[in-house]
């Protein structure tokens, strides 16, 4: 482009020393640059002068950036993705540093539309995102409201009818207020004693206020066993993270819990505190983390950074209610008293007379042959009716010291007979008329008859108990002896016979009396006692009783054992005698004589009793020499690993054969001692392997060789191992017990442990030798320890994971000690503090919680004693002990 302008000059007013420019040249300059952009312009712009080529070269110096600048932001917009991209990685800072207030506007529409849209699509969406975050919240608010409101009816229920209840019902009819509230306002009395703002994650205290003239015990301590509390019930019932426990109460105190994002705000509460003040402590807490949430979220112990904290938490303590003195309304209570008075002197009148009315009815009613019916009280009268044995006391004797007005008694009662037992017993003695020799009496709601009376007494008795047995209780008169001559004889009769039962070698088949006359027959072994010198004593006439008596021979071991004595004529070496109704024959005798006994004894087996003469030895040499090999053979047998197959005795000869372990003792060197003639004994052996435990364990401590460290055993036919051995040889065992297994044998070795690695018993060690110090009465410990405990936490992360490496997994039990300054308990409660404080400590370093496992041992496990000069401080610690499983 050409042009024939002259340079362009920009000239500076000269009566100024301001350096703006001329606006003449520099509008004069913007037309021929928009000349120059656009020529369409040209013809609008008439009369500026053209531009020359000089224009060109100052647009280039003083807009061409500009220019090329504008062309890549036009091929920007063009281009959707490009312009896309570049908008995202300008957004987040654009929108950071925007102001609040005009980004919110800005996105508000956008964003409510999106979120308008996205329900509609999913409500269930939102509904999953909320579900957690609200249920919670709306749970503990539901329950808040109901324990509200129990408490408020509980408490107007309690003072509703009380001196207290009157007053307030009338300040609430002054007031305006409903009653409910002012039994609140004046019944629900309490103060703020303390407040704590605990660390959620590490249990660490952030600050603490305290209201005046209360007191307490070190916060830090407090805090800490509020935490480990908040841990054990979190582990011990497998509570959810976010949960926590909300209010702990013990004698007047109340602990509230209110949990935060990242705080926990604690308030001890003395006295009986209002629903409504968990909202107050809850919006404290709300506040704290609205101004402190960054400070909160990485506090570590240093609360420099959340100076004035204690401000919001001074608020708390200042919460109270007192009861107001206000005036008692003395008229309304004369009033009310004027009015109670003689209602209540007319009401205990009347409860009185009732009372001893029911007294009376009672009374009555447990009097044996009085059944009250009906009973009732009307218009100052006393009615009652039932039903009266004429043998029960009479109802009208009893008004007597009951200060009941027997005129205004109105009574109607209906005789009957009444079934207890001193009743009838009364009847029947009137009308038995018992004579002196027999005693009536009640025995357990029964009516015995005992003594002597004659047959005919006995006989009216009997039908009086047959009209008893309808419905009254039993009359017993089985005790009542028939005292007529003929039952005396009767009696005596019966004795003798008895005496003959018992009798042995007698058997009394029949037996009978008849015209005063006494008849007996039955069986009588010789041996038996006589019967007929039986008589004498029983008082029985001799010259009555008529006998028949058949002899046979008694199978009772006593006469049999007489008649063998008798036949066989046993030596002197043999001795019989009678064994559990058997016949034994113990000694030495000749085999003729054995012999002889032993037809005896077949010809017994036909019904007597057993004749055993298996204890009588054979003293011929022959009979010695059996025995003696029969001794050996079960000598043989009772050894473990020999099997006795085959045994007999031939001319003089033994011959012997069967199995043996080559571990079992030698058939050969058991003979000696035996009486045997090895000589003459011909054994025939097979080697075997037996299964006997002893034998096994032999060979498989030949086969396996174990080391030393480990131990068999034999319990109850089970081979058990244990001790240490390496892996390669607790393979090898593996193996042998499942080949033992096919055979039926058990080999255990599930009490069998691998050989811990050295490196484990090192590392093991050194954690074991490191104690965590604290000051006395703190349950914090100091910074100095900070360092061990890094080193620590390290050593437990290697150990866990070296452990794992080996198969075993490694637990660790930190163990809480105290000094013994000051109470038992305090010291047992700050030695578990203590062990607390560092499981969330190590917790916070990265050990694997589920592996520390916390204890206080208290004073009961001193490192050093007290009277040392460490020993006090030696004695402060936490204590780590390794465990592996």
């Amino acid at each position: 482009m050409t042009s024939t302008v002259d340079p362009i000059s920009l000239p500076q007013r000269a009566a100024s020393n301001d350096p703006e420019i001329d606006r003449e040249a520099l509008a004069n300059l913007l037309v021929e640059i928009a000349r120059n952009v656009d020529p369409d312009y040209r013809a609008r712009l008439d009369g500026v002068p053209t531009a020359d080529p000089r224009m060109e070269t100052l647009r280039q110096l003083l807009v061409g950036r500009e220019i090329s600048e504008l062309s890549r932001v036009a091929h920007l917009l063009d281009e959707p993705e490009q312009l896309a991209s570049a908008v995202g990685g300008v957004l987040p800072s654009a929108a950071a540093r925007a102001p609040h207030v005009q980004l919110g506007e800005a996105l508000t529409p956008a964003v409510e539309r999106a979120v308008q849209r996205s329900i509609q699509k999913s409500p269930r969406t939102l509904t999953d995102i909320l579900y957690p975050v609200f249920l919670p919240a709306i749970r503990k608010s539901i329950g808040e409201k109901i324990d509200q409101t129990f408490q408020s009816l509980n408490e107007t229920l309690r003072h509703i009818f009380t001196w207290h209840g009157l007053k307030w019902r009338f300040e609430a009819w002054r007031t305006g207020a409903s009653f409910s509230e002012v039994v609140l306002k004046h019944s629900l009395v309490y103060r703020v004693e303390h407040v704590f703002l605990i660390n959620r994650n590490s249990g660490i205290l952030i600050a603490h206020v305290t209201a005046d003239n209360a007191t307490s015990e070190d916060p830090q301590l407090i805090s800490s066993m509020l935490s480990a509390i908040q841990d054990f019930v979190k582990d011990s019932f497998n509570e959810k993270e976010q949960s926590g426990l909300d209010t702990i109460r013990f004698g007047e105190l109340r602990l509230w819990s209110e949990v935060g994002p990242f705080a926990t705000l604690v308030a001890v509460i003395r006295g009986n505190p209002p629903e409504e003040l968990h909202e107050i402590v809850r919006d404290v807490l709300f506040r704290i983390h609205d101004e402190y949430s960054q400070a909160l979220e990485q506090f570590d112990g240093d609360s420099s950074q959340l100076a004035g904290i204690e401000t919001q938490l001074q608020s708390c303590v200042e919460l109270k209610q007192e009861d107001s003195n206000q005036g008692f309304p003395w008229l309304v209570v004369a009033a009310v008293l004027l009015v109670l008075i003689p209602a209540g002197g007319w009401f205990f009148l009347s409860w009185q007379s009732g009372q001893r009315w029911q007294a009376y009815v009672s009374r009555l009613s447990t009097q044996p042959g009085i059944i009250v019916a009906e009973q009732k009280v009307r218009d100052g009268q006393f009615y009652i009716a039932g039903l009266r044995d004429p043998l029960a006391a009479d109802p009208q004797s009893l008004l007597s010291g009951t200060q009941v007005d027997p005129a205004r008694v109105h009574s109607q009662w209906q005789f009957y007979q009444s079934l207890e037992p001193e009743f009838v017993l009364k009847r029947l003695t009137a009308s038995l008329a018992p004579p002196d020799s027999v005693r009536l009496s009640i025995v357990n709601d029964r009516i015995v008859a005992e003594g002597e009376a004659p047959d005919t007494w006995i006989d009216r008795a009997r039908a009086a108990a047959r009209q008893l047995e309808a419905g009254g209780p039993v009359f017993d008169i089985s005790k009542v002896r028939d005292v007529s001559p003929e039952a005396r004889a009767a009696e005596r009769w019966q004795a003798y016979v008895s005496r003959l039962g018992t009798q042995p070698g007698i058997i009394v088949a029949e037996q009978k009396m008849r015209d005063g006359q006494f008849y007996i027959a039955g069986l009588r072994d010789p041996l038996a006692a006589d019967p007929q010198a039986l008589l004498s004593g029983t008082q029985v006439d001799p010259a009555r009783v008529r006998s028949q008596w058949q002899f046979y021979q008694s199978l009772e071991p006593e006469f049999v054992l007489k008649r063998l004595t008798a036949s066989l004529a046993p030596p002197d070496s043999v001795r019989l005698s009678i064994v559990n109704d058997r016949i034994v024959a113990e000694g030495e005798a000749p085999d003729t004589w054995i012999d002889r006994a032993r037809v005896a004894a077949r010809q017994l087996e036909a019904g007597g009793p057993v004749f055993d003469f298996s204890k009588v030895r054979d003293v011929s040499p022959e009979a010695r020499a059996a025995e003696h090999w029969q001794t050996y053979v079960s000598r043989l047998e009772a050894q473990p690993g020999i099997i006795v197959a085959q045994q007999r005795a031939s001319g003089g000869h033994f011959y012997i054969s069967g199995l043996r372990d080559p571990q079992a003792a030698d058939p050969q060197a058991l003979l000696s001692g035996t009486g045997v003639d090895p000589a003459r004994v011909h054994s025939q052996w097979q080697f075997y392997q037996s299964l006997d435990p002893k034998f096994v364990v032999k060979r498989l401590m030949a086969s396996l060789t174990p080391p030393d460290s480990v131990r068999f055993s034999i319990i109850k036919d089970r081979i058990v191992v244990v001790g240490e051995a390496p892996a390669a040889w607790i393979d090898r065992a593996r193996v042998a017990a499942q080949q033992l297994a096919a055979d039926g044998l058990s080999l255990e070795i599930s009490e069998l442990r691998e050989l811990t690695p050295q490196k484990l018993t090192h590392l093991r060690e050194a954690i074991q030798a490191v104690d965590i110090l604290f000051d006395s009465g703190k349950a914090v410990p100091g910074p100095e320890q900070l360092p061990v405990l890094d080193k620590l936490a390290n050593q437990l992360k290697e150990l866990a994971k070296d452990a794992r490496k080996a198969g075993v997994t490694a637990q660790f039990m930190l163990t809480g000690h105290s000094d013994a300054v000051g109470r038992e308990t305090a010291n047992a409660s700050i030695s578990a503090a203590r062990a607390e404080t560092v499981r969330a400590l190590l917790k916070k370093r990265g050990v694997a919680p589920e592996s520390l496992l916390v204890r206080g041992a208290g004073t009961f496990e001193p490192a050093e004693t007290e009277n040392s000069r460490t020993g006090s401080s030696a004695n402060r610690r936490v204590s780590v002990t390794v465990n592996f499983h």
